[in-house]
């Protein structure tokens, strides 16, 4: 387990799970990334990665076309795109930043690699050391490390992301966001990189 407190709080919990289990999380990455890169497409020709607005905008041709996933995570694959978006088109030092662009055409964002599931309230449950993670064959538990306060935490704190990532080649953890009570730079920076698993492919000279 890790902790940090540095105004936000960042917990990374390692998921004790089996074969079966680490292979049902690689399925549902699968899938995740699949509906993220079908998303993309869309961004780009709209110009459109404002959460609310694109949600108006994908949701129900996603849940169409990923029924697998869900109503609850297809709503955090158009966040997992949006945040993504924000980053590559908006972030004052990206060289795809729109300000730049102008009218030319977006890039396309391209997610690869290990791209991380995220979570919320609805789609994960904690209690008593174990985890219960939403997952294409249904909820499954994993046992977690998990002292009693952080538990308090997640029950009670300001949440602002899960995130469900690979730490190895067989193992996964669940990172944990809070916010923290003032809005201050500190929670602004919590993610003030570039995603590694967001490839942009620039759009052709006309």
């Amino acid at each position: 387990m890790e902790l940090r407190d540095t105004g936000a709080v960042r917990l990374k919990v390692q998921l004790l799970g089996n074969a079966v289990q680490r292979q049902c999380l690689q399925d549902l990455r699968a899938l995740f990334t699949q509906a993220c890169n079908a998303l993309a497409p869309t961004v780009q020709r709209t110009r459109c990665w404002n959460r609310v607005a694109l949600h108006h905008m994908a949701y129900k041709p996603l849940r169409e076309r990923f029924p697998q996933l869900g109503s609850q995570m297809a709503c955090n694959v158009i966040y997992s795109v949006s945040r993504a978006a924000r980053h590559v088109y908006q972030h004052p030092a990206s060289p795809y930043n729109i300000a730049r662009l102008g009218s030319r055409p977006l890039p396309l964002l391209c997610f690869d690699g290990a791209v991380p599931v995220f979570f919320d309230r609805h789609t994960l449950s904690l209690r008593a050391s174990e985890v219960s993670l939403f997952t294409l064959d249904g909820r499954m538990r994993f046992k977690v490390e998990l002292p009693p306060e952080i538990e308090q935490r997640f029950r009670q704190g300001r949440l602002r992301e899960i995130v469900l990532a690979q730490a190895g080649d067989e193992s996964w953890a669940l990172t944990f966001d809070f916010t923290p009570e003032a809005s201050s730079e500190a929670a602004k920076a919590v993610h003030p990189e570039w995603p590694e698993y967001v490839v942009v492919q620039e759009a052709p000279a006309p």
